[in-house]
């Protein structure tokens, strides 16, 4: 693989895909349920993902309980993260205000003002990130090339990017 980004042109590019995109899986990191689906709003300022959620939910009771260590998993065509951080709930007017929408609407029948509505904060201290430039045909191109002359594959780059 090439390395030729920087660190922060790759957090850049993470920050552009998961705010571009939004959605990807969120779980606690020492627990054991599943991952699930969720929506994730960026603050790269602040290196912030924030989520909405019930509070009655296994991932926000779970949280309440004292659990914060949590990764985000997030996949697109040129770029893969796995996102890790501190989870935390918050429930914060300006924020639920700023990110409020039609579809996280639907979740809540009642409104902004819905009593289970919460916030989960995670913030952002490392992320292990793939990125891939060439889309589908380059990677054809190489995975050929890496059988018939027995090498690896060059699809892109994989880096350690710390928030800190």
């Amino acid at each position: 693989m090439t390395d030729h980004l920087t660190n922060d042109e790759v957090q850049e590019r993470l920050w552009k895909a998961v705010d571009d995109h939004h959605t990807g899986m969120l779980g606690l990191t020492h627990d054991s349920h599943h991952f699930q689906p969720m929506t994730a709003f960026v603050e790269k300022d602040t290196n912030t993902l924030w989520f909405f959620t019930k509070s009655d939910t296994d991932l926000a009771q779970a949280i309440a309980s004292g659990a914060n260590d949590a990764a985000f998993i997030f996949l697109d065509r040129k770029l893969q993260a796995c996102i890790d951080g501190r989870i935390s709930l918050a429930h914060d007017k300006a924020r639920i205000d700023k990110y409020w929408n039609v579809h996280v609407a639907a979740w809540y029948p009642e409104g902004k003002d819905d009593p289970s509505l919460t916030l989960l904060r995670l913030d952002v201290s490392e992320a292990a990130v793939w990125v891939s430039e060439g889309g589908l045909l380059k990677y054809a191109f190489e995975v050929a090339k890496a059988n018939a002359t027995k090498s690896i594959p060059d699809i892109g780059e994989r880096r350690d990017v710390s928030f800190q």
